[in-house]
Parts: C-alpha cells; structure tokens; sequence
C-alpha cells in the first residue's frame, strides 16, 4: 500500500514539475525562441535569394530591386516552435535524451520548412506575381496549423509516442483523485 502511494506521489511530482517548467519557460521562451530562430531563418532565405538576384541583407530586410522583405516575428514563428515545445513537455513517459531528441527534430524540420515557404513567398513577392497574396493567406492562416499538426504527427509515429499531451496526465490524475468514483 505504501509502495504504491509513494509511486503516486512521485508520479504527481513529475507531472507537476514538467507543466511548471511550461509555465516558468513561458515567461519569456517566445523571445529567446525569437532571438536563435530569426538568424537561422533570414541567412538561409537571404543566401538561397542572392543566387537568383542581387540582394542585399540589411539588419532583418532582403533588398532585391525596389523590394524589401522583412523577416520579423510572424515570419520567424516563434509561437509554432514554443507550441512544440509544451507538446513534447505536456507528453508524459519520455525519457529526457528521447525528449530532447523530439524537441530538436521538430524545430528542425519545422525550421526548413518554413525556410522553404519563405523563399517561395519571397520569390512571388519579387516578381510580383499576383498570387503572392493569395498563398502569403493561404500559408499563413492554413498552412502553418497544418504545418504544426502534421510534424507533431509524424514525430508522434517517428519516435512511436503512445501517450496523448495533456490528456494522459489530467486521465492519470482523475484516475487517482478523490472525484472519481470508488
């Protein structure tokens, strides 16, 4: 019986210690995510873009001709990266290397892909095409949650993760509250 308690308890712990994490990392986790993920994402776009045209990188601005991209916070997606991050942590019976691991492969995955829409936008922009407002939309309103929701399924399916982001968690613990009925 005591063994048993001591396994909840420690299991409670946990859970509690990693939805803390999420909340103290919270506090500031968008701009630091900002801060490393913005260099990585504008060298890549600017170097890939000055194979085709003559730009020029100036502080967080493409200039190519008469056209400026800026890459700021939205084009960055501080927030899809963080939404990883609670994910992963809101994943409960990872070990810590598995769990770093997951954390690494969806930033990167997520961070080519999103190299790659915004090339591909940077590209109708300076060519003016009239469709660039229609995919800069449709990308950013549809693509992205699709985006977020398809390589957290497949890391999901990669790593084999049987445990569902915050449901197995409030599932264990009404499993061992007292609102559950004896």
């Amino acid at each position: 019986m005591k063994e048993g308690m001591n396994k909840r308890l420690k299991k409670g712990l946990e859970i509690l210690f990693r939805y803390l994490f999420v909340l103290f990392i919270s506090f500031f986790a968008i701009e630091v995510i900002y801060d490393i993920f913005l260099p990585l994402t504008k060298y890549p776009v600017f170097y890939f873009l000055d194979i085709f045209f003559e730009a020029f990188l100036i502080l967080d601005s493409i200039i190519i001709g008469d056209y400026t991209l800026e890459i700021f916070g939205a084009c960055v997606a501080s927030s899809a990266y963080f939404l990883f991050f609670i994910l992963n942590l809101a994943t409960p019976g990872i070990e810590i290397s598995k769990r770093v691991k997951m954390i690494l492969f969806s930033f990167l995955v997520f961070l080519v892909i999103n190299i790659i829409r915004i090339i591909f936008l940077g590209v109708l922009f300076v060519n003016a095409s009239p469709y660039f407002d229609f995919f800069h939309k449709l990308l950013w309103y549809a693509g992205s949650t699709v985006l977020v929701v398809g390589v957290w399924f497949f890391e999901v399916k990669f790593f084999k993760i049987k445990e569902i982001p915050f449901y197995t968690d409030l599932k264990y613990l009404y499993n061992h509250s007292t609102l559950k009925k004896k």
